[in-house]
Formats: structure tokens, C-alpha cells, sequence
């Protein structure tokens, strides 16, 4: 995932002298899911008291003092011993589920649609392994007691891969065409879904998230930290795609669009959002005015009515955030909280305003399923992969809808460890377990639902986040978090009746530390995951590099990804000599360089041995993507810009303005932008895909 807020790179540094934390205060921890050490690879680590403190402050335990840690925990206990449910049950199908209840006790479950099943009564209770897949709601009733609980039963696994195949990835702003305006829209995308599919043989489409921004300028162009991740930026609309656009004049407009257009497609040309959303913006007040036909608008209730109240909620944020800024926490007081009649009050003040944003949502979800369809109808077996980020920004929307639900004062981040001696703090509030679970998961639920609805597969930022996440206090460094427990079960078993649901694959980017028995797991219930092959190597036998044949089967397979070198900076060195300009080599540069050239020479004489590469032939992009095509891997990923030879990643971890990350167009070997119509006739291209067509027809299925 994206690092960033990552600081720097050298050996972990052991904590500040703190004394241990108390049994009693390790036994509070571990009551509510917060781990009371962390392994950064050289042995287990104890997180400080005052960690703690804040962390279980934030989940609503206070342990400010020992006598404050004795009465949470008498709490707790007698909480737990009071209840005849936990706050929500997540079982799989098929399997019976023994459930501890009082002897005597009767069980009903009212199913989702709206059918009962009774349980007899007994000493023993278990729920039956019949019972349907679904969002159920269970009751016990003993006595003059009645208590419920959501029940919800996932498929054992999720849907799997059922043919191999090949794909772009892509991200979408950089990928523009010649009717695009400033950046790559979902225009674009139908157009690159469709040549790839129909014209290259290519299965699925992989692109960056395309989650609603912050609309305030200067914008943060990452798409891994926006405003909300349940609803698509409109700033990805091919404006003359809306159907009302021939029966509106916007003047100078499309001119003015284009115009970006051609300024990023001049040498050195960078992605300029804030420049594209503002024409988009005027383009759109103007169509808004168009009298909707009655489908149009029959479609447009529809989708209002399907979205419901976080559609309506986010609609009257972004009013409101037009008028008082997009931090919410900054607003009057009375207008902090969604539920609040201040709130009520504005919405109707600002009615005309709600209405556009909900219109704005309305129409990108269609251009989103146009291109999902164009993907499908040009022959992809899987079609777009969309990706779903691991938190929004803290003064976005989502953050305002869900407060009930996400830790205040938390971010979320990595620890310290060998490769990052100061962790990272990525600047995204997680999900609060206890809230999560009170709330019958229904608003992950309903994130998952959205985001593989227009889709065929989704790929999951950060994976390990349903089983754990290391949460950083406000005003601590990341070297002083502790990671927080989900209850992975739950996390995953909704995640499988969302995309069993919606007929979508998942792939988990399982890249970095991953705590034993996560992919395991994770493999086990039908996840993919991420394989990069400059990583994949057996650690336990001097990293030699591992042959194709001992790789995983259920992953994607990549050469690189949106935070590393492309494969062109790799194989000439660049991505080196880009990391000492910039002041991020953790060595000297001449130590850099030997080590990056003896990793290519390892890959050479692998390639060579394998009867990929001519004896002393150089090593080249076609040679690697053959090896991945040599591996088991499902699916295997082409990283669109190795097609021209682009050596500049698209984000650097470890720079903010230093670098400009997610703003480069894609550009040949010279860094000169290429349009869509350029990379679909490139030579690279050709090359690339004669290697992965040859290889792939018929190869993976079952």
C-alpha cells in the first residue's frame, strides 16, 4: 500500500525508556482486542503503558489509573457474563454452530427474507448447518428475558478464478486519450477495457481507487486517502458521455478541457485535478439544469432509493462543505454531526445543492457500470478491478457519516521494523471493532457491496487490516502504537456473502509483514494474493530467488506496482540513481547500485537456466512477464507503463513535494507523455502481448 506519511529507512531503534506496563493493564489489553507487543523482526517489542491507555481510552475504557484498570475489568466481566449474545454472530454455511446459552432457552431466526426458523429447546443449542446464506437476525428467549443478535452466514469461501489470464494495471488519471480533459476518465477506461479485451486477448483491467477526494484545493492526489471510499469522484467523468450533454451548450468549455489535455501531453506535462474538477464542475452545474427524461429520471429515483442514507448523508457533506470547507471538525458546532437538527436545518437550506451532489453520484455510478460492461463485452473473463482503499481521510466525509463506528484520535500505520526504523502513520481513522460489531457490520457491508458492484474482481488495500491494524494515538510517533485485533472470521465471512453476492473475486495485497497463518488463512477462504517478483524469494535458504514452480497458484503476479520502480527504471538502474537524488538511499550510492546490479544478475542467470532469456542476452521486460507466465499465479498483472518503457513510478514512498507522486501521465522511454491511442499502437505493447497471449489460452482453466 502507499506509505504516505513513511519517514526513513535504517536499523529499528529500541523505544524510549519506559517502564513495562502492568499485568493488570496487559490483562485489560488483551480483554479488548489491543496487543501488548509487536515483533518488528528482531524479537517481540513491549508497547508503553501510555499506548495502551490511549488506545483502550479511544474503545471507551478508561485506565488512567490502577484502580480505573481494576473496575474496567469488573466491567467487562460482568458485561460479558450479563449477555445471552455476543453483539453479532458470523457463521459459515454448512457447517452447525454450537452456541452457549442458558439450559431452557428457545432460539428463533428470522431470516432475511422474512421466513423463521424455530429451535427447539435444550441444554445444548446449536444453530443448524442448513440454515441460508444471508443477514438473519437470532433471538433467545429464556424466561422473561429476549435478546437479539444480527446473524449473518457467509459462504465457506469466496467465488474462485475459473479461468486463467492476463491484465493491465493501470492507473486511470494517468491514461489519457485524445478526448480526454486533463486526466483519464471512465471514457477512457470503457475505451482501454475494450482494446485490450478484444484486441490483445487481455482478461481484467486493474486500476487505482477511484474514491471521492476532498474537494478543497490545492487537493491531495492521493487516491489512497480520500474523502469517501462508498461513493466514486466525479472528477472521472467523460462529461460528453452524460446524456444530456447534446441538449446543452457549455460553450467554450470542452475546449477548455481539452486544453489541460494537451498542456499534460507536452513534455513534462503533470495531471492537474483541481484544473480538471473546476471545468468538470462548470460543465456539470450546467447539464444539472436539463430537463431529465422519464426513464432518466425513473433510473435517477431508483438509485437515490437503492443508496439510501449514506448517499443522502455524503450529498449534504459536500454541501456543506461548499459552504463552511471540507474539514468538518472546524464547522459551527451544531453541524459536526450528521444526526444533529442543525444538520436537518442546512439540508434544507441547502436542498438545490444536496440534489446536484446526489445527481453527481447518480452519474458516475453509471459511467462506472458502462465500463464494467464495456470490459465484458470485449471477451474479459474477470473485466475491471477496482480497488478499495484501507481508510479515508479524517476530515472527509466518510469520517462525518460514521462516527459511531471509527476510532477518534487513532490513525492507522505500520510499526518500526528493518526496513523503517520509524514506522509509518498513514493518516486514516480504522474502524472501531466494538462498534463494528454493534453495528452487525453493516457498514462494512454496505462499503463492500458498493465497491464490487461495477466490478469483476476487487482488490483489497492492505488485506491484513481484517485481522489487525496498528493504531497510532494522536500526538505519538508511529513507534508507539500497538496493533489492534479484529475478529477475523467476521471481517472475512462478510467480505464472502458481499462478493458471493456480487460474483466478484477478491485479491488481498498482502505485501510487507504479514502476521503467520494470515495468508494461510486467507488462502484458505478463497482470497488472492499479491505476488511481486523482485520479492519472491526463499528466505530460508540464502533468498535465493524461488523457481516459477514453487510460487502460489492463488495470487496475482506482478513485475511492480503503483509504489515501486517500474520495470524499465529496474532494469537500467534509474530507480537508484532517482532515490539518491532525492536523499532516500539509506547506504552509499555506489553500495546501491552493486546490489541492484547483482540482483539483475541473478535474474539472468535464473531466466537463462529457465530457457527465457538466449545465453548473454541482456535482461528485458518480455523475459520477466514470460517467468510470471512460467508460475501457477492465476492471474498475471502488466504494469501498463512497461508497454512504452516509462521509467518514473507513479508515487515514491518517502517524499511529499519532492516528487511528483500520482500525477504523471504515462510517457515513453524519454518521460514524453503517450496517449491512449499511442500506447494501444506502441511496439511494446505488441511485443507484450504476443509473450502473454502465447503462453496464456486455455492454461488455467478448471
Amino acid at each position: 500500500m502507499a506509505a504516505y506519511l513513511d519517514r526513513a529507512t535504517g536499523s529499528p531503534q529500541a523505544p524510549a525508556e519506559d517502564p513495562p506496563p502492568s499485568p493488570e493493564l496487559v490483562a485489560l489489553a488483551h480483554a479488548h482486542g489491543v496487543d501488548s507487543t509487536y515483533d518488528p523482526g528482531s524479537g517481540p517489542v513491549q508497547v508503553a503503558p501510555h499506548t495502551l491507555v490511549a488506545v483502550l481510552a479511544t474503545l471507551g475504557v478508561d485506565a488512567g489509573s490502577p484502580a480505573a484498570v481494576r473496575d474496567a475489568m469488573e466491567r467487562h466481566r460482568a458485561e460479558q457474563a450479563a449477555r445471552l449474545l455476543p453483539p453479532c454472530i458470523v457463521v459459515r454455511a454448512g457447517r452447525r454452530t454450537a452456541l452457549d446459552v442458558p439450559a431452557g432457552a428457545r432460539l428463533d431466526v428470522e431470516l432475511e427474507d422474512g421466513g423463521t426458523w424455530g429451535l427447539p429447546a435444550g441444554r445444548s443449542h446449536w444453530l443448524p448447518a442448513d440454515l441460508p446464506l444471508g443477514r438473519h437476525r437470532l433471538t433467545v428467549r429464556t424466561g422473561d428475558r429476549a435478546e437479539s443478535t444480527p446473524l449473518i452466514v457467509a459462504p465457506q469461501r469466496l467465488p474462485e478464478i475459473e479461468q486463467r489470464s492476463w491484465g493491465f494495471l493501470a492507473q486511470l488519471y494517468s491514461v489519457l486519450s485524445e478526448r480526454s480533459w486533463g486526466m483519464g476518465d471512465l471514457g477512457d477506461l470503457a475505451e482501454l477495457a475494450q482494446w485490450a479485451g478484444h484486441g490483445l486477448g487481455a482478461g481484467f483491467l486493474q486500476i487505482n481507487p477511484l474514491h471521492a477526494a476532498l474537494p478543497g484545493a490545492p487537493s491531495d492526489p492521493s487516491p489512497y486517502r480520500p474523502s469517501s471510499r462508498r461513493f466514486a469522484d466525479p472528477v472521472h467523468l467523460r462529461i460528453e458521455a452524460v446524456p444530456e450533454y447534446p441538449y446543452a451548450d457549455l460553450g467554450e468549455l470542452p475546449e477548455r478541457g481539452r486544453r489541460l489535455s494537451q498542456e499534460v501531453l507536452a513534455h513534462d506535462g503533470l495531471v492537474d485535478r483541481d484544473a480538471v474538477r473546476a471545468v468538470k464542475l462548470e460543465a456539470l452545474e450546467i447539464l444539472h439544469r436539463v430537463a431529465r427524461g422519464p426513464g432518466r429520471e425513473a433510473a435517477y429515483r431508483a438509485f437515490v432509493e437503492r443508496e439510501g442514507r449514506w448517499l443522502e448523508q455524503y450529498a449534504v457533506w459536500s454541501a456543506l462543505a461548499e459552504r463552511h470547507g471540507d474539514n468538518w471538525r472546524h464547522w459551527p458546532k451544531g453541524l459536526r454531526h450528521p444526526d444533529s437538527p442543525h444538520v436537518t436545518k442546512a439540508a434544507q437550506d441547502l436542498a438545490d445543492r444536496v440534489e446536484f451532489h446526489r445527481w453527481l453520484a447518480w452519474l458516475t455510478d453509471q459511467q462506472l457500470g458502462a465500463a464494467q460492461q464495456a470490459a465484458k463485452d470485449a471477451g474479459m473473463p474477470v473485466g475491471l478491478i477496482h480497488d478499495l482503499a484501507v481508510g479515508a481521510h479524517p476530515d472527509g466525509a466518510d469520517a462525518w457519516v460514521l462516527q459511531e463506528v471509527l476510532a477518534e484520535g487513532i490513525s492507522v500505520g505500520a510499526p518500526p521494523d528493518a526496513f523503517n526504523a520509524h514506522g509509518q502513520d498513514w493518516g486514516l481513522p480504522p474502524w472501531r471493532p466494538d462498534a463494528l460489531a454493534a453495528a452487525g457490520y453493516a457498514p462494512y457491508a454496505e462499503l463492500l457491496r458498493a465497491a464490487l458492484r461495477h466490478t469483476g474482481a476487487l482488490r483489497i488495500d492492505h488485506v491484513m487490516g481484517l485481522f489487525r491494524l496498528w493504531w497510532v494515538p494522536a500526538g505519538l510517533p508511529p513507534t508507539q502504537g500497538a496493533y489492534v485485533r479484529y475478529d477475523a472470521e467476521a471481517m472475512l465471512g462478510v467480505l464472502a456473502l458481499e462478493a458471493h453476492r456480487a460474483g466478484g473475486y477478491v485479491i488481498g495485497e498482502d505485501l510487507g509483514t504479514v502476521e503467520p497463518g494470515v495468508r494461510e488463512e486467507l488462502t484458505a477462504r478463497g482470497v488472492l494474493g499479491t505476488s511481486v517478483l523482485w520479492f519472491e524469494r526463499d528466505w530460508r535458504a540464502d533468498a535465493a530467488i524461488l523457481p516459477p514452480e514453487r510460487w502460489r497458484a492463488a495470487c496475482l503476479a506482478t513485475l511492480t506496482t503503483h509504489d515501486l520502480p517500474s520495470t524499465a527504471a529496474r532494469l537500467s538502474g534509474e530507480h537508484v540513481e532517482l532515490r539518491h537524488r532525492l536523499g532516500l538511499l539509506a547506504r552509499p550510492l555506489a553500495e546501491e547500485q552493486a546490489e541492484a546490479a547483482a540482483e539483475l544478475a541473478d535474474w539472468r542467470t535464473e531466466l537463462t537456466r529457465a530457457g527465457l532469456l538466449p545465453e548473454g542476452a541482456e535482461l528485458t521486460a518480455e523475459a520477466l512477464y514470460a517467468f510470471l507466465l512460467a508460475t501457477p499465479a492465476e492471474l498475471v498483472g502488466v504494469w501498463l507503463p512497461d508497454t512504452v518503457g516509462d521509467p518514473r513510478p507513479q508515487n515514491l514512498p518517502g517524499t511529499w513535494d519532492q516528487y511528483p507522486n500520482w500525477r504523471l501521465p504515462v510517457a515513453d522511454r524519454t518521460g514524453r507523455p503517450v496517449t491512449l491511442e499511442a500506447l494501444a499502437a506502441a511496439e511494446g505493447t505488441r511485443r507484450l502481448s504476443t509473450v502473454l497471449g502465447r503462453r496464456t489460452p486455455g492454461s488455467g482453466e478448471r
